[in-house]
């Protein structure tokens, strides 16, 4: 991969270190469970600045982690592949399938060409094929959608509107003659959502509301209320599947991450590594669910050890991200914003952040 410089400015807001909790039981720690805890520390952030009035509001991996996709700033999706190169004009740009800025991109978890975008403004998503230069379907919706999520057979989509209701697409054929398309779903959005995914399995979503304490578990597709276990105070804004199955995780306001046993639905275990004046934004777990990253208002991403809690490393950022991935198979994450306006400074740039080994 071609260096991007690893950059840590002296002009930034200084990263206060993450507090230490009390020891965890030994029975959870890395040397206890025969594993080697890997040395983040060791590591530096590698940022590209791209020169923006806006921020890049969305980073996603491919599912074989080859292509790197980011949205944001503009009309245009840009998909890197990280192993050949990192630089601005390294990236394939797909164009066309939005008429106005794209916010939120998802790949298709079956297939590493395929993908989606999302635009709030022109209220459109568009599916594309990475070895096609034109979207190969659009649809016009009713609703600006925020957020969306593939099904674990990449033959649903689910969706988030601005004004926090859920909708579905499903992948089929509206005729016996037709070809297979993508298609609304008759599902009515009557249900409420901020945040909303689908399990690994893909029979249940979970589902969070920015002004609900409550996490919401439903089966799918009966939409049938299974579980709402009690996560945060004044709201819960993320949440992250453990690729083990063993734990669900949640963020909210209260800058706290619980981590709930999908067995009991019991919360196992707190995070407060975050500084209590930054809510938390993104959650996402590590290939192996060994270990957590946390990205929060301020301007660093916190990884945290599944199993105990406790801090490991906290990365210095050039700006708050609005989300944070972990690469499929590797300890490497990507991450995204916007710098800060600073007097007598520079505009402010957009960033994509690279952090971890193996690339």
């Amino acid at each position: 991969m071609s260096s991007l410089p690893a950059t840590n400015s002296k002009d930034e807001d200084e990263v206060p270190p993450p507090q230490r909790p009390p020891s965890p039981p030994y029975h959870t720690t890395f040397v206890a469970r025969g594993l080697h805890a890997q040395n983040f520390p060791a590591h530096k952030p590698r940022d590209l600045r791209i020169p923006s009035p806006q921020a890049m509001t969305h980073v996603a991996w491919s599912c074989d982690g080859k292509r790197l996709a980011a949205v944001g700033i503009d009309k245009v999706t840009r998909v890197w592949t990280p192993e050949a190169s990192m630089e601005y004009r390294a990236a394939t740009h797909f164009s066309g399938g939005h008429s106005d800025d794209v916010d939120h991109v998802s790949w298709n978890p079956t297939h590493p060409e395929l993908f989606c975008t999302s635009s709030q403004k022109d209220r459109r998503i568009a599916f594309w094929d990475a070895r096609q230069s034109r979207h190969i379907q659009q649809i016009q919706l009713k609703v600006s959608p925020v957020q969306t999520n593939y099904s674990p057979d990449g033959r649903a989509l689910l969706y988030t509107s601005a004004g926090h209701q859920l909708f579905f697409l499903t992948y089929g054929k509206s005729n016996e003659s037709s070809k297979e398309t993508w298609q609304i779903s008759d599902k009515d959005g009557s249900i409420v959502a901020s945040t909303a995914m689908f399990n690994h399995v893909g029979d249940g979503i979970i589902l969070t509301h920015h002004s609900e304490h409550t996490l919401r578990i439903m089966d799918y597709p009966s939409l049938t209320l299974r579980e709402s276990p009690a996560a945060h105070v004044g709201g819960c804004v993320a949440v992250a599947l453990d690729p083990r199955g063993r734990y669900l995780a949640s963020g909210g306001y209260d800058s706290i991450v619980n981590m709930f046993d999908l067995n009991e639905w019991i919360c196992a275990r707190t995070i407060t590594s975050c500084e209590y004046v930054n809510a938390i934004n993104a959650l996402s777990f590590s290939y192996d669910g060994e270990y957590m990253a946390i990205a929060n208002t301020g301007s660093y991403i916190d990884i945290c050890a599944t199993e105990t809690g406790s801090p490991i490393h906290r990365v210095p950022a050039l700006a708050p991200s609005p989300t944070v991935a972990w690469h499929p198979s590797k300890y490497v994450f990507a991450y995204c914003g916007q710098t800060k306006q600073r007097e007598g400074s520079p505009p402010p740039v957009a960033v994509i952040s690279l952090f971890g080994g193996g690339i």
